[in-house]
């Protein structure tokens, strides 16, 4: 397809328009944070959502309201205060690869990142650099990995650093980090700014963004990635991310 640059942001900005509005929500996973109201509850409800975010759509917002009610709909008080009775309750959790073994792994890594770092935010804001969270989700995971824990887990966190697009992680970060009003993101992190985020590609945003020539590269990978990034950051250095509404809109809902 033959896009000029112009026509490509013009393009793009009317389909950003078209999708990150309030109706997005009830379809999508983010459709689960925005049961609560405190910031903590928030993003913890986001990462564990986000962590489970592959296959149906339906499935992962099904299967993640479940995990909240396991949490007694209270994710921050949940970690804070569980003992090993409650992660009893947790048996028989599974969403596709992700079962009861991760989640109570991801329990105790939470615990122990709010009790001693800090917060899931403070820790990705230290080692987010002026132009990229990247870095952030590989040191992020280190630090989430740092207690005893089951070697079948790690697969649950993506590191760019082992080429990873780390889709759900990048997803998760634009949920928390973007505020542009518009009723979808949350905006509830100050210290990392939109313009620092990654755009999240999957399967479908990478074919729309290769048929739009915004990715040249074959394999979605880190250095798709950072080709997306760069050319997105053309069209809007502020709010790159805001396109990934349009990408996502128009693989899933109009398959472009």
């Amino acid at each position: 397809m033959n896009y000029s640059g112009t026509d490509i942001k013009e393009f793009l900005d009317e389909k950003a328009d078209r999708y990150n509005r309030p109706d997005f929500i009830e379809s999508d996973p983010i459709s689960v944070p925005h049961q609560y109201e405190s910031k903590e509850d928030i993003e913890i409800s986001g990462f564990l959502t986000a962590t489970i975010a592959w296959g149906s759509r339906k499935m992962i917002i099904k299967n993640a309201l479940r995990l909240m009610e396991l949490m007694g709909n209270s994710p921050y008080d949940f970690i804070m205060n569980f003992s090993d009775s409650h992660l009893e309750g947790l048996d028989n959790f599974v969403h596709r690869t992700f079962n009861d073994t991760d989640v109570k792994y991801f329990m105790k890594a939470l615990r122990h990142i709010y009790l001693e770092y800090g917060g899931l935010e403070r820790v990705f804001s230290e080692y987010t650099t002026e132009n990229s969270t990247q870095p952030a989700i590989h040191e992020f995971k280190k630090i989430f990995f740092s207690l005893g824990h089951p070697q079948r887990t790690k697969k649950h966190i993506s590191d760019p650093s082992s080429g990873s697009v780390a889709k759900r992680i990048n997803m998760f970060l634009r949920w928390v980090v973007r505020q542009d009003n518009r009723g979808v993101d949350f905006g509830i992190w100050n210290s990392i700014g939109p313009h620092q985020l990654s755009c999240p590609i999957d399967l479908h945003s990478g074919n729309v963004a290769r048929k739009l020539g915004l990715i040249t590269r074959r394999q979605n990978d880190t250095k798709a990635l950072a080709e997306l990034d760069a050319n997105l950051r053309k069209m809007d250095a502020t709010d790159p991310v805001k396109y990934d509404f349009a990408l996502f809109g128009l693989g899933i809902f109009e398959k472009f």
